[in-house]
């Protein structure tokens, strides 16, 4: 009996559109594509969406500095995004979206009026930083200083980066405007705020029960549930962002933390309506039954198992999380990723001259999963050169250059297969369920390791097994432990789709299959015509 079809929703964090990705970046985004590729791979309904977040401070601060607008900003990064994450990386997103969108405006706009028709966003005065050096009120980003709560400095006016704690600006320690070095004043300002303490019992009844999130997530979210909730501005006083859609305040604009979250359900609908099947997103979002990933770094958990749930319950109806993957953070070389010391690895500069799938290997066998973790050169080339191309690269090689240059390229028989012989193969079979549970568990680091498991026994096998030996004495024997080893490379295969998918079309073009593959075991009939046996990877030299 088929097994039913599952709707999977997957939803990626938006990189902020004021700058290039670095390695940290991509660390905490690749788990969703994993997941992505591995769910279609069973057959089941995929919608993966992300996108560009073009508003906020960020893109402000960029354009200042550049002497440009917000716009040439957001335009310029969302096209370098797109080229690396989906060209290049092979992300296979569904929508790759961006929140400087119309369709996105309008949609969040609705929300805001849904909240506000229910009486969960209502007006208050708000005291803010004004500097007087700059003429302007301070969006949260432009205004610095010690954070009260672990006295790290600089955090900024919405979040302590060192201790994750969520502030109100008028709390930081001798706080300056970021632009000039002054210190502001406060003045008065009305605004929109969301009723977040409404939502506090439920969300922590909510969050009790989950299961299968990380870690990090569930205990960072329960400690912040544990001090309480306050009500959060909506509303900030600049004019690039989603505007108000209230009369008398069309000088303010809906803050990015509120309309960011909201793009991975104005995405939902934008592809729905793109594909030609406008209530599409319901089957994902007005469905109990369906799966809820969402994956980000560990700076953006309040913001995925706090405020966007409290949206959601606010807006009524809609599925929540239940698999929430955030990262720890990557450093590189020993030391935090830092633009302003100019320290790191950069996403475009590695493509230019590194394979993209061997950088999808690093960091999902290696990358901050659990715990952080460090990007340096020399282990990378280790990876690559002894476990990916000396283990993996080198066992399909193997099989496939010897059925080439012995058997014709023709898959030999095998016709009375030994104990070493029924092991490989009924684990070729049975690894399947064994990866497929660890990608479902968001374990990547230990599915990947069982992928690579699998591939030293297959090295051990062949080794013990000796064919280049055995074919002087009887093809007959050679051949039956060389279609073991055939039948575990289309094991690879298929291993393979998640994680290195370019990769596993290689090998399936190798081994003469069709170039996209399910997440099982297909077997390979004797005398069936393999391709051209090519090296997977180039060894990496530093």
């Amino acid at each position: 009996m088929a097994q039913e079809k599952r709707n999977i929703y997957i939803g990626s964090a938006w990189p902020y559109a004021n700058g290039s990705l670095h390695l940290g970046h991509v660390a905490g985004l690749i788990g969703a594509d994993f997941l992505a590729r591995y769910y279609r791979a069973k057959g089941d309904n995929v919608l993966f969406v992300s996108g560009s977040d073009c508003h906020g401070t960020p893109i402000e601060v960029k354009a200042e500095q550049l002497g440009t607008k917000p716009e040439a900003v957001v335009a310029e990064f969302d096209v370098e995004f797109r080229k690396n994450l989906i060209d290049q990386m092979g992300f296979s997103y569904d929508l790759f979206y961006k929140t400087a969108d119309p369709f996105h405006y309008k949609k969040v706009q609705k929300m805001f009026l849904d909240l506000y028709e229910k009486g969960l966003v209502y007006e208050k005065v708000q005291s803010l930083p004004f500097c007087e050096s700059c003429n302007r009120f301070l969006p949260d980003r432009y205004i610095e200083g010690e954070c009260p709560k672990c006295h790290f400095s600089p955090a900024r006016g919405d979040q302590c980066d060192e201790c994750g704690s969520i502030l109100d600006a008028k709390d930081l320690i001798d706080p300056k405007c970021k632009s000039c070095g002054k210190t502001p004043i406060w003045k008065d300002s009305t605004h929109f705020f969301l009723k977040l303490s409404a939502f506090e019992k439920e969300l922590t009844e909510w969050v009790k029960k989950s299961q299968g999130w990380r870690p990090n997530a569930l205990n960072f979210t329960l400690k912040f549930l544990e001090k309480g909730l306050i009500d959060r501005a909506i509303t900030r006083d600049s004019k690039w962002g989603v505007p108000v859609p209230i009369k008398g305040f069309e000088e303010k604009t809906i803050y990015v933390w509120f309309e960011a979250v909201s793009g991975y359900l104005t995405a939902s609908q934008k592809y729905s309506v793109d594909s030609g099947q406008p209530d599409l997103w319901k089957d994902f979002w007005h469905n109990d039954k369906a799966l809820h990933y969402y994956v980000h770094g560990k700076d953006n958990i309040p913001f995925h198992t706090v405020i966007w749930p409290a949206i959601l319950m606010g807006l009524g109806g809609l599925e929540l999380a239940d698999r929430i993957v955030s990262s720890e953070y990557l450093s590189f070389e020993g030391k935090q990723f830092s633009k302003s010391r100019n320290w790191g690895v950069w996403l475009p500069e590695f493509l230019e001259t590194r394979d993209a799938e061997t950088l999808r290997y690093y960091l999902g066998i290696n990358g901050p999963e659990s715990a952080d973790s460090d990007f340096s050169w020399k282990e990378y080339q280790v990876k690559v050169n002894t476990e990916l191309i000396g283990k993996i690269g080198n066992f399909v090689n193997r099989a496939l250059s010897f059925t080439k240059n012995n058997f014709e390229g023709k898959v030999p028989s095998l016709s009375s297969p030994d104990a070493e012989d029924e092991a490989i193969l009924a684990e070729s079979k049975a690894i399947f369920e064994k990866v497929g549970q660890l990608i479902e568990a968001s374990s990547f680091h230990e599915a990947l390791k069982t992928v690579l498991a699998f591939a030293e026994e297959c090295n051990r096998y062949i080794d013990k097994k000796e064919p280049w030996k055995k074919i002087k004495e009887s093809q007959e024997t050679a051949g039956g432990s060389i279609n073991v080893s055939l039948q575990a490379v289309s094991a690879l295969s298929g291993l393979l789709i998640p994680f290195l998918p370019r990769t596993a079309e290689k090998i399936r073009q190798q081994l003469g299959l069709p170039q996209t593959g399910e997440w099982k075991f297909e077997a390979l009939e004797a005398g069936h015509t393999i391709g051209e046996p090519k090296p997977l990877f180039d060894r990496v030299e530093i």
